[in-house]
């Protein structure tokens, strides 16, 4: 994820020893006693890798519990994101007075079905997918971006965006991608300066497809 954000955004790549990595009470309490092992192993290395990217902007490294809906609760001052899939896990921290929002995804390349791709893409991206160079999956890429552009946008407007409300454009060269939100998300927003426009990068490597985006200050 490094390569996909700017310097402002410190980011921390889960290592193998991540994974069983302690926990701080108010994260452990988030997680509960019942978790089952994979979602235990997910998010520990993420609250290890978040911490890890806050003392990289020399910030102390405090607990990063989870809201009900599960997305992370970043202290006063922090904006951040987390991913994981199977084998890997990143998070990546800024401080608010430098990025207003930063989201990212990690998904594995692999083929979607029909009817996760209905409820992903549009008809428009349908037909975009099948004009972009052939050997990368597209359908996967623009879902990855479009979790993305969700957790850019959530944290600024507090509201939920579906993947339709998302108009995507690829650009394979460059490696970029561009969201057009809703005019009626837009105008439903209870915040000064909705985002009209979300603007990241991917790459597809390894296996993986990864999506990272920041949402830069007025």
């Amino acid at each position: 994820m490094r390569d996909l954000l700017p310097p402002t955004v410190a980011v921390a790549v889960a290592a193998p020893d991540d994974w069983t990595g302690d926990l701080l009470d108010a994260e452990q309490a988030c997680l509960g006693e019942k978790a089952v092992r994979t979602r235990r192993r997910d998010f520990t290395a993420g609250r290890v890798c978040a911490r890890r990217a806050m003392a990289d902007l020399g910030l102390p490294a405090v607990a990063v519990p989870s809201a009900a809906n599960r997305a992370p609760i970043w202290p006063a001052g922090v904006v951040g994101a987390i991913t994981h899939t199977a084998g890997y896990c990143a998070a990546a921290a800024a401080r608010a007075t430098d990025v207003r929002s930063v989201g990212m995804d990690a998904e594995q390349h692999r083929e979607i079905n029909a009817g996760v791709r209905r409820l992903v893409l549009l008809p428009e991206e349908e037909e975009t997918c099948a004009r972009l160079p052939s050997g990368i999956l597209w359908p996967i890429v623009l879902f990855s971006a479009k979790e993305t552009v969700y957790k850019v946008w959530h944290p600024v407007v507090g509201t939920w965006l579906d993947f339709h409300d998302a108009h995507l454009d690829v650009d394979p060269d460059a490696g970029t991608f561009t969201a057009r939100i809703a005019p009626a998300r837009v105008d439903a927003a209870q915040v000064s300066g909705p985002p009209t426009t979300i603007t990241g990068r991917f790459v597809v490597a390894d296996g993986l497809v990864r999506t990272a985006a920041v949402l830069t200050l007025p």
